[in-house]
């Protein structure tokens, strides 16, 4: 959500006006679907990576200003919180070498930020949750200098009128509260674009939504929060309570979280963004001055600012994107599924198994949400965020007896999911080197079941046993990360543990 807003108070008149410009967009949306006149097939994704600061100690590091005025790229920007960066990669075409340049542009990029970063004594870190967080390091003083932060803060603290709980039973139990949305900072993840034209949105992210159990269970790397171990990607539960404007009475009543899964497959991109406007409340009820239907009327493509900024503040993990590039209008399908890292290669690798995978059962002529119920796809997202590499899965089962069956993430994608991806990829044009490189990366996390998640959890036990506290094996734990990281080799090649001598306590 990058739009230039000013923070300031709103009356019941402005949510009137922009309940009435959303319907106008909406109206809008309907009209140029209608009249098809949205953008040609381009195969462009496109990238997002949130970055974590942190000291050569693996503390965060409150400094995103300093760093990004030394940066001086327009590819970096703020985000939420003091220790966040974000780094945003042009659209590529889906073809060719792709992964391959992708690589070299991001190592270059991270490499350069990394170094602006020293000159303030700090380091860039590209990991789910940094597990030397504190709960004092997420307070409403260390959100960015930042309107749009501070007013979005502001409405999501007034719509919830009282303290926010943080609830997370996992390996280990965190209950705690928060006064603001600070805590959703912790989360830093990669977004996947995906552009494609309103006949394919509905299939793509259908596919989406079906696969993103698997992304997660390969992909995991978030199990740390507050020093408590908890889900192997805890990013979905904190993500929803820390954004939650629901009340205890009102989620007991079944009223929607802003941050969810959906509740349906969808047959057009108007589903969604018409669920928007009938399940949530504006949260910045700031209205343009463009009248989306005058433009239309008069040959002209609307912004449809409202909805686009609305649409900013619904949490969807698959989420539709309407935008303007040149005069015409696209649709994007954004996948927020992931956790950032561990390395380049694991980032591409998870993105070269989306893409592919999101190819092939788009235009699989049984596809999968023919044969899978919606509730199992959101009962998998669970499983998958809690126990990452090890869930089981609801999903269909092959040949002609169909029904479903339960499976280990492990064996179905390396069994169905893998070659479904090289499928698609094949389809996209991928060259069979870029496919078989990061397609190997998901192989051989299955075949050694070690991932982000995994391997954060391994090392920080054996500092424990070691003879480390808590809080030095955390941060003994993110160092190892962090050096590993910048060696470059992907997470299932790292060995697990510190490679120095720890002392042992008297």
């Amino acid at each position: 959500m990058g739009e230039k807003v000013v923070a300031g108070q709103f009356d019941l008149s402005d949510r009137q006006r922009y309940r009435e410009k959303l319907r106008r967009c909406l109206t809008g949306l309907e009209r140029l679907l209608t009249e098809k006149r949205f953008d040609r097939p381009r195969n462009l994704m496109g990238l997002e990576i949130e970055l974590n600061l942190a000291g050569a100690d693996g503390m965060p590091k409150m400094l995103n200003a300093q760093v990004l005025e030394r940066i001086a790229s327009r590819d970096f920007q703020t985000e939420l919180a003091m220790f966040n960066l974000e780094v945003n990669i042009a659209p590529h075409r889906l073809g060719g070498r792709v992964f391959d340049q992708l690589d070299e542009e991001l190592r270059t990029s991270l490499s350069y930020a990394d170094r602006k970063a020293r000159e303030v004594d700090a380091g860039i870190v590209m990991i789910g949750i940094l597990p030397t967080l504190d709960r004092d390091d997420l307070v409403s003083s260390n959100l960015s200098a930042v309107d749009r932060y501070a007013l979005l803060n502001d409405q999501i603290v007034a719509a919830r009128g009282e303290d926010f709980t943080l609830d997370i039973d996992g390996v280990e139990h965190l209950r705690c509260t928060s006064k603001s949305i600070a805590p959703e900072a912790a989360c830093t993840s990669v977004q996947l674009h995906l552009q494609v034209t309103p006949e394919r949105f509905p299939d793509a992210w259908n596919a989406a939504q079906a696969v993103a159990a698997a992304q997660i269970a390969v992909g995991a790397n978030s199990p740390f929060l507050f020093g408590r171990e908890l889900w192997r990607e805890s990013r979905p539960p904190l993500f929803q309570q820390s954004t939650d404007t629901r009340p205890p009475e009102l989620q007991a009543q079944g009223v929607r979280p802003r941050t969810w899964f959906g509740e349906r497959w969808v047959t057009s991109a108007f589903d969604l963004f018409e669920e928007n406007l009938r399940y949530f409340p504006a949260l910045l009820p700031i209205c343009d001055d463009e009248d989306p239907l005058e433009v239309l009327d008069a040959g002209g493509v609307p912004s449809l600012a409202e909805l686009v900024l609305h649409n900013g503040t619904v949490y969807r993990w698959n989420r539709p994107v309407y935008d303007v590039a040149d005069g015409v209008p696209h649709l994007r399908v954004e996948n927020r599924v992931l956790p950032a890292g561990p390395t380049v290669t694991d980032v591409l690798a998870n993105a070269a198994f989306y893409y592919g995978l999101v190819r092939a059962l788009a235009e699989d002529s049984r596809p999968v949400w023919s044969r899978l119920p919606f509730e199992a796809a959101a009962a998998n997202f669970d499983a998958a965020c809690k126990d990452g590499i090890d869930a089981r899965f609801t999903w269909p089962r092959r040949g002609r007896l169909g029904g479903l069956g339960e499976v280990d993430a492990v064996t179905l994608v390396r069994e169905e999911l893998l070659p479904l991806a090289e499928a698609g990829l094949d389809a996209w044009g991928i060259e069979p080197a870029d496919r078989d490189r990061y397609l190997g990366v998901i192989e051989e996390r299955c075949r050694r079941r070690v991932n982000g998640a995994s391997w954060q959890a391994a090392t920080f036990h054996r500092a424990l046993d070691a003879g480390l506290g808590r809080e030095e094996a955390l941060a003994a734990t993110t160092r190892r990360y962090r050096e590993l990281t910048k060696r470059g080799e992907p997470v299932h090649t790292w060995p697990v543990g510190l490679p120095e001598p720890v002392p042992t306590t008297a």
